[in-house]
């Protein structure tokens, strides 16, 4: 006797199941995933034809931070605050490609949106896995009819809901709303995110670090002597560990999560504060890491922890399997130790 197929589930179903779980639930923030996730099905459309569409390549602007805008990050853009002002949920939506905050259609809507279009996008143009990345807070002066920055700023424990969309041999849709983390699985032929795991929990610890070790030498001592550490062979506790980076968090994250291990990108001499944004790259992705099981730290403090003072802010990261972080926040807090002593 042969099994009945596994009945498929597709992303808008799984947010209506989840919505009904709730009494009293107004279904706003379960319309806002379902936007999101059509616009992220239009951007997928694009980026596996951009080279047809002349999309490839840079528009010859930079954005807020002096990078190098793309034509697929300004694309990505322009379809995802679309998707938002349209339902008329959303307030306001603060991007990496814009420097302030973008005052949506609906001034009294009561969610605010932090974006990383098009995370990744300076591997465009050689065909390496790129993705988007969104962070969804409440207001918090609900009936003030002029939101303004100082909304926006809050710790990553306040986020409702974050998640990426990761363009690679499949686009994959992975998202938190603080009950563990789906995963879903766009099908070309119907057009539909396809429910693929709805309890992703990732390893305790792995095997592979991840880091830019171009920059080795801009690094504090901890860090080198962690490094070292994953490098040094010692075939009973599974090292050396392996290293791989592509230089796109989103692809770099979305391996640390089904594989285990660590990400790290540490401040430098370069980028004393870190190089990635706090709002919606790294307070995003450790919302995901944290409800599959894992850590995220700046070296001090927990991510989600962290008062941000600006939209555009920067932070050192280190995330991934829990054993791994802590493992490497060993070495760290040694050095500091050192140097405190040292001084």
């Amino acid at each position: 006797m042969t099994s009945k197929p596994k009945k498929l589930v597709t992303l808008d179903e799984y947010i209506i199941q989840s919505q009904n779980r709730f009494p009293g639930a107004t279904g706003e923030l379960s319309q806002l995933l379902r936007d999101i996730g059509l616009a992220a099905k239009i951007i997928s459309r694009e980026v596996n034809k951009a080279g047809i569409t002349s999309l490839l390549g840079a528009d010859g602007s930079k954005n807020i931070h002096g990078e190098s805008v793309k034509k697929l990050d300004l694309f990505a853009d322009e379809q995802l605050i679309s998707a938002l002002n349209r339902s008329l949920i959303t307030c306001m939506v603060i991007s990496e490609e814009n420097d302030g905050i973008v005052s949506l259609n609906s001034q009294g809507g009561k969610y605010i949106v932090y974006l990383d279009p098009l995370d990744g996008s300076s591997n465009i143009d050689v065909n390496v896995s790129i993705g988007s990345i969104f962070s969804i807070y409440m207001r918090q002066t609900r009936y003030d009819p002029n939101p303004s920055e100082s909304d926006a700023l809050q710790s990553g424990v306040r986020q409702v809901a974050a998640g990426y969309v990761l363009y690679g041999s499949s686009t994959m849709m992975v998202y938190t709303t603080g009950l563990g983390v789906s995963a879903f699985t766009l099908d070309p032929s119907i057009g539909e995110f396809i429910l693929f795991d709805d309890d992703f929990s990732m390893p305790k610890h792995g095997t592979i670090y991840s880091i830019n070790e171009g920059s080795y030498n801009s690094w504090g001592e901890g860090l080198k002597k962690y490094i070292k550490y994953c490098q040094k062979e010692d075939p009973e506790n599974g090292r050396p560990y392996s290293a791989r980076y592509i230089g796109s968090m989103v692809a770099d994250i979305h391996r640390t999560l089904v594989k285990g291990g660590i990400f790290i990108y540490p401040s430098s001499k370069v980028y004393p504060k870190g190089k990635l944004r706090l709002m919606y790259e790294c307070n995003p992705l450790s919302f995901i890491i944290e409800q599959a099981g894992g850590m995220a730290t700046n070296g001090d403090k927990r991510i989600m922890e962290i008062d941000p003072s600006a939209i555009h802010e920067r932070t050192p990261i280190y995330i991934g399997s829990k054993q791994n972080v802590e493992e490497a926040m060993k070495f760290i807090s040694s050095d500091k130790e050192m140097a405190v002593e040292a001084g």
